[in-house]
């Protein structure tokens, strides 16, 4: 096979996902995954909305019978949600899936694309796999230098990525400075801003970036119901652009990409706002918690604004090898350049508990009072 491959494909690498609880009681040993817990792929520890579960079982009766391919009904709700025409909205397999998208269109062999260093890691591969040359810039105290990105634009330059709030330092830019960034975005440019957490950021916080896609700006808002809504396992993401850029992502896409059940969860738990502020309030309550005893433990985190923590507890592969046979399972983050860290996800209070004992245990400190 590899003889009849393109060469340069052994030289790409390959995405680390979170570990899955049934991998992990598998690999040693452990008779029930019970009492396992994960707090390690920045799902919702509340689950999906309960408007969403019965949404998924009126489907399930349905599942001889392709999806909607146009996602018609999903898009028109997206649509009047963020008061936008429904040809300015593309529904895809998770927010990945459009990443990709975004580098069948605008990426060729020789092509700039700017990241951050320390961001989201699926960029740097997508760029990779279509054979541009990708340009990491420094952050700037974990946080995305939007000016050393700016400068760092050549007319080679053909899209520039940018997470905020960023996996995985949990950090986020000031509205100010990304819209000076946009504003300043050279025209041959796109950008791509991927908001996958912006829903666990106060309403009143969120930057306005809708207004560039009114406008007809080169921009591409990606957005997920994995995080905020709960809906990890059915992958469903969808991206807000002006639609010349949503026709063109539209001929690389494969028809039937989103399943018909993940299209009525996503609708349903659009409707289900209360689910949502009862997410964003878990997560400020597991974010203070888990700030509070990692100061007690001494180990320097990085102060979030999303589901998780970036973690400085050295031997950082060591960790969360560790922690694994105390059945939880965090992140270990050398695979973006930070052998120190792992990354935790905010779980449920009793989740917490159990990820802070544990890791006094493993690290060999005095498990602080909760």
């Amino acid at each position: 096979m590899k003889k009849a491959a393109k060469p340069w494909i052994m030289n790409l690498g390959m995405y680390e996902a979170g570990r899955p609880i049934e991998e992990v009681a598998r690999e040693l040993g452990f008779e029930s995954t019970d009492d396992i817990i994960k707090v390690a792929s920045n799902e919702n520890a509340l689950g999906p909305s309960p408007k969403a579960v019965q949404a998924m079982r009126k489907a399930a009766a349905k599942m001889h019978l392709y999806p909607d391919g146009g996602a018609f009904y999903l898009r028109r709700k997206l649509a009047g949600k963020f008061s936008l025409a429904p040809e300015q909205i593309m529904v895809a397999n998770g927010s990945n899936e459009i990443i990709e998208f975004i580098g069948h269109v605008f990426l060729a062999p020789g092509d700039e694309m700017i990241m951050a260093d320390r961001a989201f890691a699926i960029f740097r591969l997508v760029g990779l796999m279509f054979q541009a040359n990708v340009v990491s810039v420094p952050m700037k105290n974990f946080k995305h230098d939007l000016p050393a990105m700016l400068k760092a634009i050549t007319p080679r330059t053909k899209v520039v990525f940018i997470a905020n709030p960023n996996n995985p330092t949990g950090t986020r830019v000031r509205n100010e400075d990304l819209y000076d960034f946009l504003d300043r975005v050279p025209e041959h440019v796109v950008v791509a801003m991927d908001e996958a957490y912006v829903e666990l950021l106060p309403a009143g916080e969120q930057p306005d970036l809708l207004r560039y896609v009114r406008g007809g700006r080169r921009i591409i808002v990606l957005r997920t119901f994995s995080k905020s809504y709960g809906l990890a396992g059915l992958r469903v993401g969808y991206a807000l652009a002006p639609a010349e850029g949503i026709e063109l992502m539209q001929r690389v896409r494969q028809p039937f990409n989103v399943s018909a059940m993940a299209l009525a969860a996503a609708e349903a738990a659009l409707d289900d706002a209360g689910h949502l502020e009862k997410t964003r309030e878990m997560v400020a309550s597991g974010l203070a918690f888990f700030e509070k005893h990692l100061a007690a433990l001494k180990l320097p985190f990085v102060p979030s604004c999303a589901n998780f923590l970036l973690v400085n507890v050295g031997r950082g592969r060591e960790v969360f090898k560790a922690m694994q046979k105390e059945k939880v399972i965090v992140r270990p983050m050398d695979g973006y350049g930070l052998p120190d860290h792992v990354r935790i996800s905010v779980g449920l209070p009793s989740e917490n508990a159990r990820c802070i004992r544990a890791l006094a245990g493993v690290l060999g400190r005095k498990p602080p009072e909760i």
